[in-house]
C-alpha cells in the first residue's frame, strides 16, 4: 500500500459550528487566558486597553461586551472607568465562570446568551464591544446588526479581531507560527490541539479589514474606521450608531 496522507484540518460546517465552538471553549476555559498571553506575547492586554480607550465610555456609562469569554474587555473597562456598568454576554458558561471567579470583587455582570439574538432592548448601551469573538458566529452581519440595535444613538460599536494573514514573507512566517506551532503549544497547555487548530483556521473565512468595514456600514453604522496592529494581523474596527 502507498503512503497514507493525513487529511488537513477543516472547519466544521456552519450548521455544526455553534455546538463545536461552545464545547471547544468550555474545554479550554481554564487555560484560555494563559494561552492568549503566550500566543500574543502579552500584547492582547494592550489591544484590549486600546479598545476601551477608543470607546470613550463616559463615567457611569453602560458597556456591553459580546462573546465576552472570561471578560477581558469588560474588566479593562472597569479599570479605566470604575463606576461604569459593564455587562458581558457569552454562550459558553464555563468561560464566564472562569472570568467571574478570577475577579469576584469587580462589578461585571455576566449574561448567558446568543450574539445573534441579544437579550437587551434597543438603545441600551453607550458602547458595544467584541474581542476575538465575531469569527465564531455563524451570521456575522446579523451579530453586528444586533450590536447596532442595542447601542444608543451616538454610541460606539467596536470589534477587535485577528485579520486574515498578509501576503509575502511576513505572512508566510505568520502562517508557520499560527497554523503549525500554535496547535502544538495549545495541545501541550490545554490538552486540546484541535481547539488551537480551529482558531487559526477560523481567520481564513473571516472578512478582510476592508470588507468588515463595508459590512459594518451595511448594517447602518457610520464613520466606520479601523486600525491595524501587529504588522497587519490584528484589526480594531469602530463605527458609530
Amino acid at each position: 500500500m502507498g503512503e497514507q496522507r493525513v487529511p488537513s484540518w477543516t472547519l466544521p460546517p456552519d450548521e455544526e459550528k455553534a455546538t463545536y465552538v461552545n464545547r471547544m471553549f468550555a474545554a479550554i476555559a481554564a487555560r484560555y487566558d494563559l494561552m492568549n498571553r503566550l500566543m500574543t506575547g502579552g500584547c492582547d492586554r494592550a489591544w484590549r486597553r486600546y479598545v476601551v480607550e477608543v470607546a470613550q465610555l463616559p463615567a457611569g456609562g453602560w458597556l456591553l461586551d459580546v462573546a465576552t469569554g472570561t471578560g477581558g474587555i469588560g474588566y479593562e473597562a472597569l479599570r479605566q472607568v470604575p463606576d461604569a456598568h459593564v455587562v458581558g454576554l457569552d454562550f459558553t458558561l464555563e468561560m464566564m465562570r472562569v472570568g467571574r471567579d478570577k475577579h469576584r470583587r469587580q462589578g461585571m455582570t455576566f449574561v448567558g446568551g446568543d450574539a445573534i439574538h441579544l437579550p437587551f432592548p434597543d438603545n441600551a448601551f453607550d458602547v458595544v464591544t467584541s474581542g476575538f469573538g465575531m469569527r465564531n458566529v455563524v451570521d456575522l452581519e446579523g451579530a453586528l446588526a444586533e450590536q447596532r440595535r442595542v447601542a444608543r444613538p451616538g454610541g460606539r460599536v467596536i470589534c477587535l479581531e485577528i485579520a486574515p494573514p498578509p501576503k509575502g514573507l511576513w505572512g508566510a512566517l505568520y502562517r508557520l507560527y499560527f497554523f503549525r506551532l500554535i496547535p502544538v503549544i495549545g495541545g501541550l497547555i490545554t490538552g486540546r490541539p484541535d481547539a488551537y487548530s480551529y482558531l487559526p483556521h477560523s481567520t481564513e473565512r473571516f472578512p478582510s479589514p476592508e470588507k468588515l468595514k463595508r459590512i459594518m456600514q451595511d448594517v447602518g453604522l457610520r464613520h466606520v474606521r479601523y486600525r491595524l496592529l501587529m504588522l497587519g494581523t490584528v484589526a480594531i474596527h469602530m463605527g458609530i450608531k
